[in-house]
């Protein structure tokens, strides 16, 4: 205002005015002259406020009326010059603002009338736009009067007018609104009371409004009553009013004062109840519009759109959702729906041009579409307004591509000589329409089935500028170019994209930076402070929480349509620029759903990207699962299904790479164009920059860049990076130079791709190693059957990742070694070799990696990282178990000092080997334990030395190579060496690590468990050791079997000293007796198929040609190491607690080996035996050292306790007394005694013994080929043992026991001989020599008795036994023992004394004549010691002597041997001449009732022998043989008969009946006639009568006894004489004229001789001593001999004449004799 109140400015307007009123009255001074007067009085008027008023301007608008008057006069004279200046006055007034109300309505009355008549009508614009915006003054019916004059003038004839008034309406309008604003603004400070507004019945006036504001509710009520052709309340006076004006008014009130509207419910009313609803209405002829569709179908015409209303209402549309959506929620739905109908293909274009505009909008205000999203999407029940926007513009833009442009007939810029874009018949001909002809430059377009659309530069990035929204003075539809619409929908997608990426990634990142800064807080470490952190991160998430609603659904609306349009895009772009827009579209896309976590879109998005790099069609099984879901999505919009098009084949583009395709089968080439590599970059800038947020969509990046990869022919190099390569097989990759040039920018990408990796965050770093591993997978299913290249990307990228990780390895490790594990396991070569390639090279990184804190101490950490190595030793490939060795040897070289708790797992490698695993990988592994055992046991903690041993021990089992096993044998004996002479320093480093076991042990309540507990630990080891040498001990080669057990052996023997007392026990019982327990079974399992070769040329000993008899020397050495350690360390052992346990089973595997059937191990059991008996007393320690003599050690012999002092143990290897006793201490000297006190263990001993004998010596059940029979030397050694072993347990040797050893003795005596050893084993049969078995069987006897002979009265009534047992070996002589069912041969024929060889398979009974013979003799001889002892007679020795003696004695000359017999009746007399008295004694106790027939029998058994004298017997011989029965006769005449009464009557009977047969039937029948004479017997026969006559009249009859000896005989004789007699007769008769058998003829003749000898022997005797009834049968031989007369013999005839003669003497007998003798 300063401007026009400032003194000069009105002192200057004072001027003007009189000026102006001067100029009036001169103009006016003819023709009107009360204007003149009017002029002057106002001149007056002005100079009087002049000089009256201090406030002139004041006074002057006071007096406006009047001071306006004179001009409005001077106007109303319409004349051209005086109303201009006149309104030029008024003008110059208002400017001053000096006209008052009155004043105003006045001038606004005489302008109106100018108006009507058309006059001035510019000048009147001019003035009221002046009134109306200097200030207020006018207003309600002045101001409608003076807007209602503006838009009259708007609608004259002149255009200048029309215009200038339109420009004036727009104007006055828009100060109208002004108006409020300012009037707002003055009242903003007063606060009211809000009003309840009713609906606006009252059109007229609004009573709640201020003045300013109610002129313009007027004012825009009536212009929408304009629009919708009604009539206005307020503007009265309108006459015409065009719609389109109307709109653009309310366009434009709309737009510039939005605050209006909002502020004021009044004007919101308006809104809701005027605008929308004529908006809506206006829009239905576009709505109902169908392009194409006949009218006449219809029954009302349909109206056409009009081009000019129809885009204002969209720019209204614009504007009402701009600003007042928040007001207008439902009907912003309506319209956008209805903007979304308008892309319908159906309406016209240029409606379908303005409707995409219009979208452009909206789509370059993320903002709003979010509120769309809040407003519509998310609520339930409301249409889907944000999804159906985008799905329309996707639809949309497919629609351009299917339906040919229609009713467009714009052409092509046709640069290259092609058709109309509807031709499709061009595209296949000039593919892609690219510049052929003339370097024209090719419009970047979109194509796609030979649709062509070229892409318009229509705006600029993110502003939406219309192009035919702006259209305003279009009057008819315009044209639209072809590819306007399509580009205008292209931009709204990528402004789309980028609007709402952009809100939500900052929108993101500001929560997140709220949340960092909240948990930084909470993270100190103030507890007080703690709780509310927590309240105000809950408050911010929830607030996060709504957000991510919203932009959860704002991506999950638009991405299914967004990504179809894009899709189809990309396809069909021919442009690098568009094809980059749509890629960074659908990456930062992608990006964004991953920050949202929204997997199925990111991945629908990634699988495009995917799609876009690979050639058209390719398959790749990650993709198409994933587009198949998307795909069975098919969204639709407004009912019309749109289906994702899928990308067509015919991109036309540039080829720029062929190569193979990564499959299964073969599958030619396929191409790859230079979209494609864009698309591949664009891939790979995605992982780059995104990789945290790609999660599990890695998988399909990674499977995509693997195929492009592969078909680009990058192979991986050192560390896993790709460089280009030449394919293996197949047509090679062919690439041209574009794409050579990028290769290497591919590559670097590609391994900074997984540079990066280190940057990512733990999750997203799985992800990525996931998505390699399922990747690395797949390509392990491809290589599966086949040898073909494999792909070994995914393999190659995870060691990548893997190195650049190395800071926090843990994380990845066990996926990442998991699968390169698997990797590792997989047939095809190539695959497995890089699995181990990257495997082997992660450890080895791993290892030399300088982690924090150093793996030194962090042993978590290095365990972990050589666990794999571990685990590769489960695969059996031994390429890959080369590369674990090569790595070991690498990490043993390089990292061998400091593996530390590393060390399990190293050697775990080395000890996993197996012996199938081939010679190479062995020795590798070999040459690794070397190295360990050379220079890295000092190394190591000694916890690993266990498994030192346990891997040598593992190598010494390999059965491949020999000399590794006996090498390793050799390193078993270093390593013992290492324990002994680092004794002390191992021990205390075990015990200590023992302590903190147990204590965790403790702590965790569990039992500490390891093996050989609770020995110490130091002995735990020795104990492994020894354990470890013990399995080499049943290793199947005899060589590593003979090695380790002498090594067993000698370990134990040098150092077992070391060993604590206790701890022997477990030697003795896990170790030495567990190894026996196996050697054992293995022998008795062994094989008995004979090995012809020992591999290669070697030849085997005979006695070494079956496994049986090579286990059978590991069984004897074993047998034989483990009895020396209890030979010569019984002092040690004994004190243990369960020595006799030990012993017990010591004793049952010498037993078990003594019963095998193996001669060798048989008879080195009984070896071992005798050792510990101490029968053979074993070399002393100090006389023979026990190691190998490779390690020769003087041993000291310390004399006295010198050692004693020296406390806990000596390790001087030494194992003299002096040691033994500094074990006690010095406390007490121990007397060292060799013998076994104890008597438990002697029994044991002998039970053992007797389980040998007894199973050794039992005959076979069955009898075949096979039978085992044990050796000579063998048995011998078994009896030998038994003297030693009885002087021990003589004091308990009982009945029973000796009855046991009866058994074996006898069982022994009877196993016969192989044949084949006969030769060496048996004398010749004529010397009578015992075997040595027989010496000891008849030793063990002798010594039994000499000590029954000394021992006490109990002891002796064993000597019945005894000879029990001597009289069964005598026995022998007649009746070799039979051996079982076994057929043995007779060794030799009696009569030819010649060894005959049978078949080996045959046995031979020993000659036991001289054996049987010696017995005899310790037999007579120990009688006549012990006749008369009572056990003797108790148990009828005498008896058995003679039952025994009976056998050989009745065979006589069938005696095998001649000797036997003789012996057997000089043994008989001699028995006799000592026993006989004894038995005489013993008469009336009845003991000896049961000899006397045994006697009586014996004799008839001999002497009247049933075999024959052999052919080839002497004269000399027979009366040799004669004399020895004679001596038998005499013995008996002079030692029985003379004692008939202390004899049983019939045993004298029988004797007599002997005698008498004897003196009559006494010759041999096998004599020649010559012979006959001597070889009767006479003198045998002649004694026997003698004796029978001595005794039959001896005439001394001193007891009845005697006389009947006499009588007894006497009938005997005479008995037999009749018998003889009466068969000579009868035979005699029979035989005719034959003469008898020579034989039956000489006994005739002797009984005949007989009976005349006996006749006068009866004459000689006192008659008194015959009794008559002798008489009577000798009378009553007379008849028949008289028969005998006849006879023919002559000699017979002689004899009888000699016997009959006699009877003379009884022809006339005296009576009183006979009557005698009756009586």
């Amino acid at each position: 205002m300063s401007g026009t109140s400032s003194p000069e400015a009105v002192k200057k307007l004072l001027e003007n005015m009189q000026g102006d009123l001067r100029g009036l009255s001169l103009e006016c001074r003819k023709k009107f002259p009360p204007v003149k007067e009017a002029a002057e009085s106002g001149i007056i008027k002005v100079k009087t406020i002049a000089a009256r008023n201090t406030d002139i301007l004041a006074a002057l608008k006071e007096n406006s009326s009047e001071v306006v008057q004179p001009f409005l006069m001077g106007c109303g004279t319409k004349e051209p010059k005086i109303t201009q200046l006149c309104l030029a006055a008024i003008q110059r007034l208002m400017s001053h603002e000096v006209v008052s109300e009155a004043a105003a309505g006045n001038i606004i009355n005489m302008l109106w009338q100018l108006m009507e008549n058309s006059l001035e009508e510019l000048k009147l614009l001019q003035t009221v736009l002046v009134l109306l915006t200097t200030n207020t003054v006018v207003h309600d019916e002045a101001l409608s009067k003076a807007i209602v004059l503006c838009f009259r003038l708007h609608f004259t004839k002149d255009n200048i007018t029309n215009n200038t008034a339109a420009a004036t309406v727009r104007q006055v309008v828009t100060v109208v609104f002004e108006r409020v604003v300012a009037e707002d603004e003055r009242y903003k400070d007063i606060i009211e009371q809000p009003v309840a507004v009713q609906g606006n019945s009252n059109r007229r006036s609004v009573s709640t409004l201020k003045p300013c504001a109610k002129d313009a509710y007027m004012l825009f009520q009536d212009l929408c009553q304009l629009v919708n052709a009604d009539a206005p309340y307020w503007l009265v006076g309108m006459t015409e009013m065009t719609r389109t004006f109307g709109l653009e008014l309310l366009e434009s009130v709309l737009n510039d004062f939005p605050q209006v509207f909002l502020q004021h419910q009044e004007f919101s009313f308006l809104l809701k109840e005027r605008v929308c609803p004529l908006v809506i209405k206006l829009f239905s002829p576009n709505i109902k519009f169908r392009q194409g569709s006949s009218t006449s179908s219809s029954p009302a015409p349909v109206e056409k759109p009009y081009f000019p209303i129809c885009m204002r209402l969209l720019r209204v549309v614009s504007v009402l959702i701009k600003q007042f959506y928040s007001l207008l929620v439902t009907e912003c739905e309506i319209f956008l729906s209805l903007l979304v109908k308008f892309l319908d293909a159906d309406k016209p274009q240029w409606l379908r041009a303005v409707a995409v505009e219009s979208i452009h909008r909206l789509c370059v205000q993320p903002q709003l579409l979010r509120s769309f999203c809040q407003s519509y999407d998310m609520k339930q029940h409301s249409t889907k307004v944000f999804r159906d926007i985008v799905n329309a513009l996707g639809s949309f833009i497919q629609s351009l591509f299917l339906v040919p442009s229609t009713g467009n007939t714009s052409v092509t810029p046709n640069q290259t000589g092609s058709n109309a874009s509807g031709s499709t018949g061009s595209a296949q001909t000039n593919p892609g329409m690219l510049g052929m002809g003339g370097g024209a430059t090719v419009l970047p377009a979109f194509e796609y089935r030979g649709t062509w659309i070229p892409i318009l530069n229509v705006t600029v990035q993110g502003s939406a500028k219309a192009t035919y929204l702006e259209m305003l003075d279009k009057v008819e539809p315009p044209t639209i170019p072809e590819g306007y619409a399509m580009s205008v929908a292209f931009h709204c997608l990528l402004d789309l994209v980028r609007g709402i990426t952009t809100m939500i990634e900052g929108e993101l990142g500001e929560a997140e930076a709220v949340i960092q800064s909240t948990t930084e807080t909470t993270s100190l470490p103030t507890q007080s402070s703690e709780h509310q952190d927590l309240q105000s991160i809950s408050d911010q998430s929830d607030k996060e929480l709504v957000s991510r609603a919203v932009w959860e659904e704002m991506v999950n609306a638009c991405w299914c349509g967004l990504l179809a349009a894009l899709s189809l895009l990309l396809d069909a772009s021919t442009d690098e620029a568009a094809t980059e827009n749509i890629l960074k579209a659908e990456l930062t896309m992608a990006a964004l759903c991953g920050r949202l976590g929204l997997v199925t879109s990111r991945d629908a998005f990634i699988t495009a990207i995917c799609k876009g790099s690979l050639p058209p069609h390719y398959a790749l099984t990650v993709l198409n699962s994933t587009t198949a879901a998307l795909s069975s999505k098919s969204y639709s919009i407004q009912g019309q299904n749109v289906q994702m098009i899928s990308p067509s084949s015919e991109s036309h583009q540039q080829v720029v790479a062929v190569g193979q395709p990564l499959a299964l089968q073969p599958q030619g080439t396929v191409m790859l164009t230079s979209k494609n590599i864009q698309c591949m970059r664009t891939l790979l800038n995605l992982a780059h920059c995104h990789g945290a947020v790609l999660g599990t969509s890695w998988q399909l990046v990674l499977a995509t860049l693997q195929h492009l990869v592969w078909i680009l022919g990058l192979k991986p190099g050192v560390g896993g990076a790709l460089k280009p390569g030449r394919a293996v097989e197949g047509p090679s990759t062919v690439l041209t130079t574009a794409v050579m040039t990028d290769l290497p920018v591919i590559s670097n990408i590609l391994s900074r791709l997984f540079e990066s990796s280190q940057y990512l965050d733990d999750v997203s770093l799985h992800h990525l190693i996931n998505a390699l591993c399922s990747l690395s997978l797949e390509a392990m299913d491809m290589a599966y059957g086949n040898n073909k290249e494999p792909s070994l990307f995914a393999v190659a990228k995870l060691l990548e990742t893997g190195l650049v990780n190395m800071h926090r390895i843990e994380i990845l490790w066990r996926p990442l070694t998991g699968h390169l594990l698997e990797v590792c396991q997989h047939p095809n070569s190539r695959m497995r070799e890089w699995g181990a390639e990257a495997l082997t090279s992660l450890i080895k990184a791993g290892l030399t990696f300088s982690h924090d804190p150093p793996l030194s101490q962090n042993q978590r950490l290095q365990l972990l990282l050589l666990n794999p190595l571990k685990e590769l030793s489960n695969i059996s490939h031994p390429d890959i178990r080369i590369k674990q060795l090569e790595c070991v040897l690498q990490i043993l070289q390089s990292q061998g000092d400091s593996l530390g708790p590393g060390w399990p797992l190293v050697l775990g490698v080395m000890g996993a080997i197996r012996s199938d695993q081939g010679e190479s990988l062995i020795r590798t592994a070999f040459q690794c334990l070397q190295l360990v055992v050379t220079d890295f046991l000092p190394t190591m903690p000694c916890t690993c030395l266990q498994i030192v041993v346990e891997v040598a021990g593992s190598f010494g089992l390999h059965n491949q190579e020999l000399n590794i096993s006996l090498t390793s044998i050799g390193l078993l004996w270093n390593i013992s060496d290492y324990f002994f002479q680092r004794g002390e320093i191992i021990e205390k480093e075990l015990n200590k690590e023992e302590a903190v076991l147990q204590k965790q042990a403790e702590e965790k309540g569990v039992v500490l468990n390891r093996p050989f507990h609770p020995a110490p630990p130091f002995d735990c080891l020795w104990l492994c050791l020894y354990a470890k040498l013990g399995e080499l001990c049943v290793d199947p080669r005899p060589a590593v079997r003979k090695s380790a057990g002498q090594t067993l052996f000698s370990t134990i023997g040098a150092h077992g000293t070391l060993l604590q007392h206790s701890t022997w026990h477990t030697v003795i019982w896990k170790v030495l007796f567990h190894l026996l327990d196996r050697v054992r079974e293995s022998s008795t399992t062994a094989d008995k198929e004979k090995i012809e070769s020992g591999g290669g040329n070697i030849l085997i000993h005979h006695s070494r040609d079956t496994a049986e008899k090579q286990w059978a020397e590991t069984w004897v050495l074993t047998l034989a190491g483990v009895a020396r350690i209890f030979n010569t360390r019984r002092y040690l052992l004994q004190p243990l607690g369960d020595f006799s346990q030990a012993w017990d089973v010591l004793l049952d595997h010498i037993q078990s080996a003594a019963l095998s059937k193996n001669n060798e191990v048989s008879l080195a059991a009984l070896k071992s035996f005798q050792e510990i008996l101490q029968i053979v007393s074993p070399v002393r320690d100090s006389e023979k050292p026990d190691t190998p003599p490779a390690i020769n050690v003087s041993v000291p012999v310390v004399v006295g306790a010198t050692t004693a002092t020296s406390l806990g143990r000596s390790f001087m290897r030494t194992d003299s007394i002096g040691e033994r006793m500094g074990r006690y201490n010095g406390a007490e000297l121990p007397v060292v005694t060799d013998e076994i006190e104890d008597l438990n263990l002697w029994w044991a001993a002998w039970n053992s013994w007797y389980r040998i004998g007894s199973e050794s010596t039992k005959p076979p059940i069955t009898c075949d080929k096979l039978t085992f029979i044990p050796s000579q030397p063998f048995l011998t050694a078994l009896i030998q043992i038994f003297p030693a072993l009885y002087q021990h347990i003589k004091t308990g040797f009982s009945m029973d026991d000796l009855q046991k050893l009866g058994i074996i003795l006898h069982g022994a005596v009877s196993v016969p001989i192989s044949s084949d050893a006969s030769p060496f084993i048996l004398p010749s049969y004529t010397e009578a020599v015992l075997t040595s078995l027989q010496e000891a069987v008849l030793t063990a006897l002798d010594v039994l008795q000499k000590a029954i002979c000394v021992g006490s009265e109990n002891m002796q009534i064993m000597y019945p036994a005894i000879f029990d047992q001597l009289l069964a070996f005598v026995e022998f002589s007649c009746k070799p023992p039979q051996y079982g069912q076994l057929e043995t041969k007779h060794i030799a024929n009696a009569k030819y004394n010649q060894i005959q060889l049978f078949a080996p398979a045959e046995w031979v009974a020993l000659n036991y004549v001289p054996f049987a013979e010696r017995s005899l003799e310790v037999v007579v001889d120990l009688y006549q010691k012990t006749a008369c002892h009572k056990a003797v007679v108790n148990e009828k020795v005498l008896q058995n002597i003679i039952k025994t003696l009976r056998i050989p004695l009745s065979l006589k000359y069938s005696c095998p041997s001649e000797s036997t017999w003789k012996l057997a009746v000089s043994s008989l007399l001699k028995v006799l001449s000592i026993g006989l008295p004894v038995a005489r004694q013993h008469a009336s106790s009845g003991k000896f009732d049961s000899m006397w027939p045994e006697l009586a029998n014996t004799f008839e058994d001999f002497l009247f022998t049933k075999s024959a004298p052999p052919d080839n017997l002497s004269i000399q011989e027979f009366q040799k043989n004669e004399s020895i029965d004679v001596e038998v006769v005499q013995l008996i005449s002079t030692e029985i008969l003379p004692y008939a009464n202390f004899i049983p009557k019939e045993f004298v009977g029988q004797i007599m009946t002997m005698l008498n047969k004897g003196s009559i039937h006494s010759q041999s029948s096998s004599f020649t006639e010559a012979e006959i004479d001597i070889r009767l017997r006479e003198e045998f026969s002649k004694v026997c009568f003698e004796t029978l006559l001595q005794f039959s009249f001896s005439n001394k009859v001193t007891t009845p006894q005697e006389g009947y000896i006499s009588r007894m005989a006497l009938s005997v004789l005479l008995k037999r004489s009749q018998d003889v007699l009466h068969r000579y007769i009868e035979d005699e008769r029979l035989s005719g004229k034959c003469p008898l058998p020579r034989q039956q003829v000489t006994e005739i003749i002797f009984v005949l001789k007989a009976v005349s000898t006996l006749i006068d022997s009866l004459k000689k005797t006192q008659p008194e001593n015959v009794d008559a009834n002798t008489w009577a049968q000798v009378i009553a031989l007379y008849p028949t001999l008289v028969e005998c007369i006849t006879c023919s013999s002559s000699e017979v005839c002689s004899a009888l004449k000699e016997a009959l003669v006699p009877f003379k003497d009884f022809m006339h007998p005296p009576a009183s004799k006979v009557q005698n003798g009756e009586s």
